[in-house]
């Protein structure tokens, strides 16, 4: 038994003498080499996901893109002094990543609560809660990484719930969105 520094004990031995079969098949290294570690590109990410007012999001891991079964990650970006529509994602818990700039998060059933974040803060948001993402600068964009708890972006917006800082019209014009 050892002793692992806690007081608790392992009943079993280190099993660094049983040898390790490197030797694959042809099959498992062909499956290895298409469905092993992929690297998405950051320029080529995938802005045909669920979108929110005044924010713009692009998936670069996702079951249609990657065959990911329980995550999704993406980027997203605010605009200056962009306020987003109120909104939540159902029973997927996130984590939103502050590559640049200062999000502020509102949140709560009136958006009654706020906090702050800047580059290198982690936000995690619990399943249904209704939030609103802020871009608390006025002159540089937020740049955030988004990572849910499921395969699939899963956005409901709430425009019946009146956001604590008004949304702006704010007019994404990339491949899917034209300037209306």
């Amino acid at each position: 038994m050892h002793d692992i520094g806690d007081g608790h004990t392992h009943d079993h031995e280190p099993h660094d003498h049983e040898p390790h079969n490197h030797d694959h098949d042809e099959g498992a290294a062909a499956r290895w080499k298409h469905d092993g570690v992929r690297v998405i590109p950051g320029d080529r990410l995938d802005p045909n996901t669920a979108q929110t007012p005044g924010m713009f999001r692009q998936a670069a891991v996702n079951a249609a893109r990657v065959g990911a079964q329980k995550i999704w990650a993406g980027t997203v970006a605010i605009a200056p002094d962009a306020k987003t529509g109120v909104h939540h994602h159902g029973a997927l818990e996130s984590v939103i990543y502050i590559v640049s700039g200062r999000a502020r998060m509102r949140w709560g059933e009136r958006l009654e609560y706020v906090a702050e974040a800047g580059p290198g803060d982690f936000i995690f948001v619990p399943p249904y809660v209704p939030h609103q993402e802020i871009n608390a600068s006025t002159d540089a964009p937020l740049h955030c990484v988004l990572v849910r708890s499921d395969n699939e972006a899963v956005v409901v917006n709430l425009p019946d719930v009146d956001a604590a800082e008004r949304p702006e019209t704010v007019y994404w014009v990339d491949p899917i969105h034209k300037h209306p």
